[in-house]
């Protein structure tokens, strides 16, 4: 890798900054100072920053449970997106596997591991994600057989992959699917002739919301949890 690239990974700084700092003789391997930005780092050297040794972040894995009115976007636009709620270095390099609507809230995985996020988005990984669903009319006794037979979606060809639904009251259910169509939950129910009221995510693959994370906190997965994503 490239010292300024290296540079850039270990620690705060820009490309610019890191440039900079190199060509200032801030930069030393083994007390030998290094003035190439261009210098290729080996994979056990040990590098450091005026005396202090640095070393390269390791990837990032984050749970966020998403308050209503934040946009999973990666700029402010008319709402502010989540990103706001995380304080993280580098946080122009991490995105979200897996969005939420603006109105809808709860967990939400945030990474800079490309491949893993893949296994969370891609359609082809069938990655269940489970929502907690309120609803305006009470739900029809028959609608877990609806749901398990694949509802069919206004203007889609083909209906949706089977679904889990668990009655938890007549305007309460959990929903489980495993797919990703544009506002698949409402969509289900306004196809079934009810409107969703509120909308929360609890679970995506085998990793659960944390009960103790409040409405706009985060924290960094477990390896477990990590793991568990393949």
């Amino acid at each position: 890798m490239r010292l300024d690239k290296y540079i850039c990974q270990a620690t705060p700084l820009t490309r610019s900054q890191a440039k900079k700092v190199i060509s200032q003789g801030r930069i030393t391997n083994n007390d030998s100072c290094i003035r190439s930005s261009a210098y290729k780092v080996s994979e056990n050297e040990v590098i450091s920053l005026d005396g202090k040794q640095i070393a390269l972040r390791g990837l990032r894995y984050i749970m966020l449970n998403k308050p209503q009115d934040f946009i999973c976007s990666t700029v402010d636009e008319q709402l502010p997106t989540v990103f706001n709620l995380i304080d993280v270095e580098k946080r122009e390099q991490l995105f979200i596997a897996g969005r939420l609507d603006a109105d809808t809230t709860g967990l939400i995985l945030i990474t800079d591991d490309g491949q893993w996020s893949h296994q969370i988005t891609s359609p082809r990984k069938k990655c269940s994600k489970c929502y907690r669903v309120g609803l305006a009319e009470p739900i029809e006794d028959n609608a877990s057989e609806q749901f398990k037979a694949g509802i069919q979606l206004k203007n889609e060809s083909q209906p949706c992959l089977p679904a889990k639904l668990e009655i938890i009251s007549e305007k309460e259910v959990l929903l489980t699917i495993s797919e990703g169509k544009y506002h698949q939950v409402k969509r289900m129910f306004a196809a079934i002739g009810n409107h969703v009221t509120a909308l929360h995510r609890e679970q995506i693959g085998k990793i659960e919301l944390d009960s103790k994370l409040e409405l706009g906190e985060w924290r960094y997965l477990s390896e477990q949890e990590v793991n568990s994503i393949a």
